[in-house]
């Protein structure tokens, strides 16, 4: 079956820095736009980053030049590199694997928490 992993997060001090990665498994993750989102307590999931399966990105304007998505299509792996962390990046962080249509898959979350 399809899963995603992350893995990465914990706390760090605001300025600190932090990689989160997914692990995707049961999918030809060459072929796979992949995203990460957040959503923080009692607000909505947002996008954060994503990077499609031709290796082009997008970054919402809050994390522009702080965060840095990239892929490892041999590792079947997703990263994201977060630096210049802030109090207001504290989120459960999601990876998701889009095709097209409905055909998407989530993991279950990482947990980040920034401290000012």
């Amino acid at each position: 079956q399809v899963q995603l992993v992350e893995s990465g997060g914990g706390l760090v001090q605001s300025g600190g820095s932090l990689r989160l990665s997914c692990a995707a498994s049961g999918i030809f993750f060459n072929i796979y736009d992949m995203y990460w989102y957040r959503q923080a307590p009692e607000k909505e999931r947002e996008l954060v980053a994503g990077i499609t399966s031709g290796g082009r990105t997008n970054y919402a304007d809050s994390v522009k030049g702080r965060f840095t998505i990239s892929r490892e299509n041999a590792k079947n792996t997703v990263n994201l590199q977060m630096n210049s962390l802030k109090p207001e990046d504290t989120a459960v962080y999601y990876c998701k694997a889009f095709r097209g249509g409905s055909v998407n898959y989530w993991g279950q979350g990482t947990q980040v928490t920034v401290s000012s």
